[in-house]
This record gives C-alpha cells, structure tokens and sequence, in this order.
C-alpha cells in the first residue's frame, strides 16, 4: 500500500479522484489545497494546506508521497495585481512541482493536461497544457500523461459554460466554432483512468488519450442537453461571428470570468479528437455516452452551482502582487547567469537614476539623491542553485516591512527558458499609486532587459550558460 498525493485536490477532477481512490484502491491518500481543509481529514486521507507559488512548502506537503497525481491548472489570478500570462504561471507551477517531486524521489507522476491536435499551431491554452507536460517529463521522474477533451461531470467549467448557455438562450446563433468535434468523456472514466495508472505499470510513463465513445460537435451536445433539461432551443449556424466576440458573448451570457472563458474558447477551433492507437481502454470498462453522463448528473438539478474554477484562488484583497516574467535567451542560460546579467545591466539601463550595489548576501537598489534604498534584497544560498537563484525582499522604501515579498530567477525546460518571478510583494506606495507607477515600471524595465539578453551585440548569452 502505497500514499498518492493529489495536487489540485479541491477542484473538479481532485474531489472525484479522492472518492475514487477511497472506493478503489488501498493507497493512502495526500490532498493539497490553497485552502485549510484539515477538518475533513480521515483515516485514510490528509488535508495539506499549501501555497504552490512556494517550492518550500511544496516540499513540505509532498512528505510521505510515493506517487503524485498533478491537476493545477492556472487561469484565474491568485492575487490583487497579477503581471504575466497564465501559462507562464503554468509553467512555473508545474516546475516547482517537478522540482519538489524530485527531491522527495517520488517514483510516479500522472498529469491530466488537455488533448493535443497534430499539425496545426496551437492554440495557448494547449501550447501551455503540453508544455506542462513536457516540463514534468523533463524532471526526470516517471510521468504518465493523460489527455482529455472536454469533461462532463457536476463542477467541470467547461461544462457548466455549455449548460448555461443551454439554459439562458432560447434561440442560439451559433459561430463555427460549435461544430468542432470532440470526444467528451465522462468525470468517473477520467478518474478511474488515473487510479488504473497509479497502479498498473505497462501504461506508466506513456501519453495517453482519454475519450468516450462519440465524436460530437459542440452544437450537437447542446442539442442534446437541452432535450436532458427538457427545455425547447433553436439553434442556428452562422459563420460571422469572430472568435474575440465569441468570448465576450459566452463570457457575458454564463457568468464565467473572462480568465476563464478566453484561453478556452480560443481552443475550441480545433477538433479534440484522440489518436486512436494512443486511447486508454480500461479492462472490463465501458466508457460511458454523453446522454447517460447527463441522466446521472446532480448538477443539472443544481443550475446556480459554480463551479470551483470559476473563483479567484487566494485573497484578491490584501494589495499583494504575482509577476512571471518569461525570458527566452538566444541561447540556454542558467538562472545564476541571467540573474547575475540583471543586476549588472540594470544600473546601466537606468544610469544614472538608479543604482545597484551588493555585498556579500544583501543587494540594495537605490534612486538618485536619496540615501535610503529604494529596495533591500537577501540572497538565500540554502533555496538556490544554478538552475535557480531566490532572493526575499526585506525591506527599502518600496516594500511594507510586513510582507513574504520574494523574487527569484528560474531556469526550466533545460534552460531554454527563464522565469523572473515576484511573489506576495506588499508594496509601500498607496495601492493605485503603485499600480500605475511601479508596476508599469517593472514590467517596462523586464521587457528591456529581455530585448537586451536576445541582442545580437550581447555577448553574455554566447558565454557558457553554466558558468
């Protein structure tokens, strides 16, 4: 009997899988969320509140875990300022998970991402849920991925997006996106895919494709579920609807946040079809038809329902700032190079406003004509690496002294990437001053030296990206 950790343990697929796992299997079972959920700890399973923006505690929550099953999908802001896109989130997410996973040497990991249309250029929804994929299989450790369309089960959003546009519009003009197919495949099938791949050994390690029995474009399935409501809808195809407004229409009329609704719906001019050779078919198993997914679910008696992902994760109210910064070097670097090349082109770049200056453990950042700096920085020599290089924010003019503010530099992807992350940063100035003063400033100083690292005359990123 082993311990599986469930990452993403309270949304959609993570409540399902915990039951399936209960019924099905002897293994004890780990649940991390952002939330404090140890009141429903049981025999068998362990609540462990958890901020996966945080290696550390990550790799405190892991402890004890044999195989992980990784769920995390980051489209919603996690706090009152968010700078960079969510699959630079993603990525950075799914890195800290690697990392930690391989430290704690667990054995077995099993990703849910998205499926993975061949030779068209994706979408970034997709872009992102593959290069999630690739990230935990670059790591190292025994990755099973699974691949699934669009899911139906009480909770799923993409679902509820669909029910909600079934139950709000009698008459629906409907763009061409709604006659893409896809394969949807019922929550239960999803989840005992997972349990059959933490335990049987001839899938693990594979990419799997995840599907129920029919090819059904989106059109067909609202059909469908209006008739399982019984409610009378008209729908009408048309082919001048564009995509942009396509979002602001399923945004507005569902109630789903736009974080939400616009990276999906951007997908959905892509037939989600599975390979056929790479489907996953369960022993003894007969995947269930959308129709007979309906009968059987309680959210249809439950319209006002949200989903989980449908809310902002953390406090969105405590003036607290997530940026992820993506760099791409010419050539891979690693995090200690890029971090290094930072602080020496930053006083150059702003010469002779800003100034940097480091001694031993402590970078401070100071302005022109003022004698206080502006930004005080600890290096943390036990939390780095090469391959990543974090610094807490410890005070100066520009940080609350009551702040977790850090900032750190990460390679990934076998260096072809970098991240520039600021985490929980609690600024000084008066919320709406920073907003539209430094932050703008931050983003415009991470764009220059991103342009600088991919200069043709810079020379560092021709150096030894390991020095």
């Amino acid at each position: 009997m082993g311990c599986v950790a469930v990452v993403g343990a309270s949304g959609f697929v993570g409540k399902a899988l915990i039951e399936d796992l209960v019924k099905s299997t002897p293994h004890k079972i780990i649940a991390l969320s952002r939330s404090d959920r140890t009141k429903f700890n049981t025999d068998r399973i362990e609540w462990r509140q958890c901020d996966l923006y945080s290696l550390l505690e990550i790799e405190k929550a892991l402890l004890g875990a044999d195989t992980a099953v990784y769920l995390v999908h980051s489209m919603l802001p996690s706090a009152q300022l968010v700078q960079g896109s969510f699959a630079d989130y993603d990525l950075l997410l799914s890195d800290n998970f690697a990392r930690a996973a391989k430290k704690l040497k667990l054995s077995h990991v099993v990703y849910l991402g998205g499926i993975i249309p061949e030779n068209v250029k994706l979408s970034s929804h997709l872009q992102s849920r593959l290069e999630v994929e690739e990230n935990l299989r670059t790591s190292g450790i025994k990755t099973t991925a699974l691949r699934a369309g669009v899911i139906i089960g009480p909770g799923g959003s993409s679902f509820k997006m669909m029910e909600n546009l079934v139950r709000r519009l009698p008459v629906m003009l409907c763009p061409k996106w709604t006659a893409t197919l896809g394969c949807p495949v019922d929550l239960r099938d999803v989840t005992q895919s997972i349990c059959y791949c933490i335990d049987e050994e001839k899938v693990q390690g594979k990419t799997l494709d995840l599907a129920g029995p029919e090819k059904l474009s989106y059109k067909e399935m609202m059909q469908i579920l209006s008739r399982s409501l019984g409610l009378k809808r008209m729908f009408f195809p048309i082919s001048y609807f564009s995509p942009g407004l396509s979002k602001l229409w399923v945004s507005l009329i569902t109630g789903a946040p736009r974080d939400l609704v616009f990276p999906l719906v951007s997908s959905l001019r892509y037939s989600m079809i599975p390979r056929e050779e790479h489907v996953l078919t369960l022993p003894n198993h007969q995947s269930r038809r959308f129709e007979d997914s309906l009968k059987e679910m309680k959210t249809i008696d439950a319209p006002k329902e949200r989903p989980h992902a449908y809310f902002y994760s953390g406090s969105l109210s405590n003036h607290e700032v997530q940026s992820v910064q993506r760099i791409t070097p010419r050539n891979p670097m690693s995090a200690k190079r890029v971090a290094q090349s930072y602080f020496k082109w930053l006083p150059k770049f702003f010469f002779p406003i800003v100034s940097v200056k480091s001694k031993d453990d402590i970078t401070t950042f100071s302005f022109f004509g003022i004698k206080a700096p502006l930004l005080i920085l600890k290096f943390s020599e036990e939390r780095s690496s090469p391959d990543r290089r974090l610094y807490y924010i410890t005070g100066g003019l520009l940080s609350k002294k009551d702040g977790k503010g850090r900032l750190e530099f990460r390679a990934t992807l076998n260096e072809a990437v970098t991240l520039a992350a600021i985490h929980r940063f609690r600024p000084s100035l008066p919320w709406y001053v920073y907003k539209y003063t430094q932050a703008i400033i931050h983003l415009f100083t991470m764009n220059a030296f991103k342009r600088f690292l991919n200069s043709p005359k810079n020379k560092v990123t021709h150096q030894n990206a390991s020095a």
